[in-house]
């Protein structure tokens, strides 16, 4: 499946900051920044509820499509197990929130959607612990990504990717599945992962090793005036079909090391997304980070 058969040439918003929304704004407590524990009680459910359809409603009033992101950014193994899940627990959160992105699916029928399972990195999304080889990558992300592909996704996104041996791991087991898999970067205030990494060059090493295997990429988790200067009009800038950007122009450690919310200017960063649009052609996808919610999209 090529990307143009996945979005079927349309435009597509998706949600914002989903995790800092709900601790900055609605005060709530995510152990780990998982946002996957409010599935755990009826009101953390119907919070979500409300999250997804005050952004679904801003799709309808634009007259676009929307990408219903499921909220398991943490929802791996390694981070469940710091919150004393076992893998059954966690394979029942990863279904559970494919479950509810279908019933609201269901209810916006007249919407054009997709669902995607989120996957986030096995470290820390701004500074990783430890590398993994690809193939330990690919053995690691296995698990969610198949749970995944049993409830029939129509794809798997892998959120803040901070080296390429991860991404190329996330879309072999993608293949494996037989899942469409999106990878979406993130990159310091100069552009380039936090290894120093171009980005050009990582999506050339992902595209080489999963023979252009990522449907598209993204950028998130950063301000777009960190990476608009790399961007150029090339084969590989044409591959990034989404951005989820940050509404702050802080660094990630600057941003790790705050205690309030940095909100940025929803006006402003909606010309920054405007004058992308001039570096990437094939953008698609128009949706948040940190900082951001239904005013920003």
């Amino acid at each position: 499946m090529n990307s143009n058969t996945l979005l079927n040439n349309q435009q597509y918003l998706t949600d914002s900051g989903l995790e800092t929304t709900l601790v900055f704004h609605d005060g709530i407590d995510l152990p780990h920044f998982a946002a996957f524990t409010l599935l755990e009680s009826k009101e953390g459910q119907q919070r979500l509820v409300e999250y997804f359809d005050k952004h679904i409603k801003i799709a309808q009033e634009k007259g676009v499509g929307f990408i219903l992101e499921s909220p398991t950014w943490r929802a791996n193994p390694d981070w469940a197990d710091r919150m004393g899940m076992n893998l059954q627990e966690l394979k029942q959160i990863n279904v559970q929130a494919i479950e509810q992105l279908k019933q609201i699916q269901a209810v916006h029928s007249d919407t054009p959607t997709l669902i995607s399972g989120c996957i986030g990195p096995r470290g820390d999304g701004y500074k990783p612990e430890f590398k993994m080889t690809a193939e330990q990558a690919r053995a690691y992300h296995q698990f969610q990504i198949n749970v995944f592909a049993q409830q029939r996704v129509d794809m798997v996104s892998a959120f803040t990717m901070n080296y390429v041996e991860e991404a190329i791991g996330i879309v072999w087991a993608a293949q494996i599945a037989g899942v469409p898999a999106v990878i979406s970067f993130t990159v310091e205030t100069d552009g380039k992962l936090i290894d120093g990494t171009p980005l050009s060059e990582a999506i050339s090493k992902v595209d080489q090793a999963t023979n252009n295997g990522p449907e598209y990429y993204m950028v998130n988790c950063a301000h777009p005036s960190h990476f608009k200067d790399v961007l150029e009009n090339e084969r590989w800038a044409l591959r990034i079909q989404g951005i989820r950007a940050n509404s702050s122009r802080k660094s990630h450690e600057e941003l790790d090391n705050s205690e309030e919310l940095d909100e940025g200017n929803p006006v402003e960063l909606g010309e920054n997304y405007r004058d992308l649009q001039t570096k990437l052609k094939n953008l698609a996808v128009f949706g948040g980070c940190c900082g951001t919610d239904h005013r920003h999209i």
